[in-house]
């Protein structure tokens, strides 16, 4: 293996984010407006063979032990059971994982762990169907509840569940949430809203917060911090939750961040390098592959991007201006 990716303040990172299409078929509010976005041209997404041979260069050469698939909406992606194939062909085998709204995951779950996939993140805001069709903007609830079942089904575990609490929309929901996950052995993970929505229209005044939601559980459940040595380099801090053994995780990137123990690299699905998610630099990867590049200039260019990384992402610095890219452009 080469030199790995290795900024200037001492941070490797070895878990790869990989988008395999900025599309998605939810049109969630916080994320896009109803019309959906202009999409990328298909000539821009990177190729099933290009994918493969970044992912290969990065375990192979950069230190890569994890890849998580994201979007948009990964499983929307043709042929992406044929692609977590062949990544998992890969030696040294990275853990593989999927980021995924779960519209598509009753039919695709059990594919998906043959093919080699180790686990999957769901995203789900509300128990409620009347609340995700305002949310999304699509009458698809069962249909996530039952790809969730298939995925615990076919043993892609531990199955964990993000969700995106709002205010006055689903922040009552927090206790009902963590209650059904405990009951079905899913770990759920509160995540605050970022400025990351295509509309740009994100205001930190009416988010709901790490603390708030720790309060709200609080009043239902026992909760004991876990700590910093049982977080490692994951951005969620967990609490037991009533002593255990569920717990539940709050991923606090805006009012609690942890950049500090940020072990990520990004790649968008036109083979962009992106160092963080709040980046606005990029570096195009995707050329030097259609230049006729050998995997030892592509690696160099891939460390070149991650030595620039920045100490943090500076959300609560006066200065911040969200990048360009929203969310389903840049991949979770």
């Amino acid at each position: 293996m080469g030199l790995a990716l290795t900024d200037r303040f001492g941070r490797t990172a070895t878990d790869l984010r990989l988008s395999l299409t900025d599309r998605c078929d939810l049109r969630c509010t916080y994320c896009m407006p109803a019309e959906g976005l202009p999409w990328l041209p298909r000539p821009d997404l990177l190729t099933d063979d290009e994918i493969v041979r970044l992912v290969r260069i990065g375990v192979e050469r950069l230190g890569v032990r994890e890849v998580r698939l994201t979007g948009g909406e990964p499983l929307i992606r043709p042929g992406v059971v044929g692609i977590v194939a062949r990544l998992a062909a890969l030696a040294p085998r990275p853990r593989l994982s999927v980021t995924t709204n779960a519209v598509a995951l009753e039919r695709l779950a059990g594919p998906l762990a043959e093919a080699g996939l180790d686990r999957v993140n769901v995203s789900l805001d509300t128990l409620d169907p009347e609340t995700f069709r305002t949310l999304t903007r699509r009458d698809r609830h069962a249909r996530v509840l039952a790809g969730i079942a298939a995925a615990d089904r076919a043993g892609l575990r531990p199955v964990k569940i993000n969700t995106v609490l709002m205010r006055g929309v689903n922040d009552h929901e927090a206790p009902a949430l963590l209650s059904w996950c405990l009951e079905r052995g899913y770990e759920l993970r509160f995540i605050e809203q970022m400025p990351l929505d295509a509309q740009h229209g994100w205001d930190r005044a009416v988010m709901v917060t790490a603390e708030e939601i720790l309060e709200r559980l609080s009043g239902r459940f026992t909760l004991k911090a876990q700590g910093e040595r049982a977080r490692g380099s994951a951005p969620a801090e967990t609490w037991l939750v009533d002593g255990g053994p569920g717990r539940v995780g709050v991923i606090g990137s805006v009012t609690r961040p942890f950049c500090a123990a940020c072990d990520r690299t990004r790649l968008t699905a036109d083979g962009q390098v992106r160092t963080c998610l709040f980046a606005r630099e990029e570096s195009d990867l995707r050329g030097l592959l259609r230049g006729g590049a050998g995997d030892e200039q592509v690696a160099l260019a891939w460390r070149a991007a991650m030595l620039g990384k920045k100490a943090a992402a500076g959300i609560g610095e006066p200065g911040f201006v969200q990048p360009q890219r929203p969310m389903s452009a840049i991949g979770g």
